[in-house]
């Protein structure tokens, strides 16, 4: 990569509780950590308990090489950094099953330290420094993020692609959550289940290309990513009318966990690099395979995938 390329994950940080044992999660941290591992200087805004999970985070952290510092909070959220440590609400976490196929089922904790993310001018400085953010829906579930993560993203300067990973998780969404992102956003990412619930909030018909066209045309998207598991993804760029088709190849799968997010995380810096789009959605692809092949959100990526985002 030929250029200093900041990336910005906003949102919940937990750990994800699988029979396997516990493994580092939330979206926004495993975007981070994918697109780091691509070639990225990455950052997590997010907030830990006081516990011993979330000291297990920081120092997960720094073994990964994400950028972050953490200070302590009082009650009054009174915090200085952008991984923020709060006193009371202990560190998030989520049980996760595990179907036949490897799809992965979630069980959100609530009344967690991520619920009480605050915008801190630090995490302004921040984001007003960054080629991109991403953000869900899933940390805006409680009035102090949901404030947070929408007056961060707002921050961002006008070049920088503001990434909506929807991530729809019942009951922790509202059409009024996900229309506020999606005016927010200029990059879209969701997937194949994810693409009908929006169609029925927004009264969208017709196929999927056609569904996909009014949400850009809506809502002003730039580019819009359908994941669509073993049958590979669709992308849309909306200036160039373009769009990109990639079939998937078998692969044997681990989990899914945190394969999304890897696939954001390419996509973006594909974009960022002004890739071709077909070769943007094949290596996207390529990296979430990978992670499927492996146990967890955040498995070690080879080496030559972040090869492929040099320019």
């Amino acid at each position: 990569m030929s250029f200093r390329i900041v990336i910005v994950g906003i949102g919940e940080v937990l750990w994800d509780l699988l029979l396997s044992g516990p493994q580092l999660g939330g979206a926004p941290a495993n975007f981070a950590y994918h697109a780091h591992a691509l070639g990225a200087e990455a950052h997590v805004i997010s907030r830990v308990g006081d516990d011993d999970r979330g000291r297990e985070i920081l120092r997960r952290f720094r073994d990964m090489g994400l950028q972050h510092s953490s200070v302590q909070s009082s009650v009054q959220n009174n915090v200085q950094s952008n991984v923020q440590i709060d006193e009371r609400a202990p560190t998030g976490t989520a049980s996760v099953t595990l179907s036949g196929a490897g799809l992965a089922h979630f069980a959100v904790q609530e009344n967690v330290a991520w619920d009480f993310l605050d915008a801190t001018p630090e995490a302004l400085t921040l984001v007003n420094g960054a080629h991109a953010v991403c953000f869900g829906s899933l940390a805006q579930r409680s009035e102090p993020s949901r404030n947070a993560i929408q007056q961060l993203v707002e921050s961002t300067p006008n070049h920088a692609l503001r990434v909506f990973d929807v991530n729809l998780r019942r009951p922790f969404y509202t059409r009024d959550v996900v229309e506020r992102s999606l005016q927010l956003a200029n990059v879209l990412k969701l997937n194949d289940d994810e693409l009908p619930s929006l169609a029925a909030m927004f009264n969208l018909t017709g196929s999927t290309e056609k569904q996909i066209e009014c949400l850009a045309q809506i809502f002003g998207l730039q580019v819009i990513a359908l994941t669509r598991g073993p049958n590979g993804s669709l992308l849309y760029q909306t200036n160039a009318r373009r769009w990109s088709d990639c079939a998937s190849r078998p692969v044997t799968i681990v989990d899914t966990v945190g394969a999304g997010d890897s696939f954001t995380a390419a996509l973006v810096l594909g974009l960022l690099c002004k890739m071709d789009l077909d070769e943007i959605n094949s290596i996207a692809n390529e990296v979430a395979r990978y992670v499927c092949s492996q146990p967890g959100a955040t498995p070690p990526l080879p080496s030559e995938l972040g090869f492929r985002f040099q320019r």
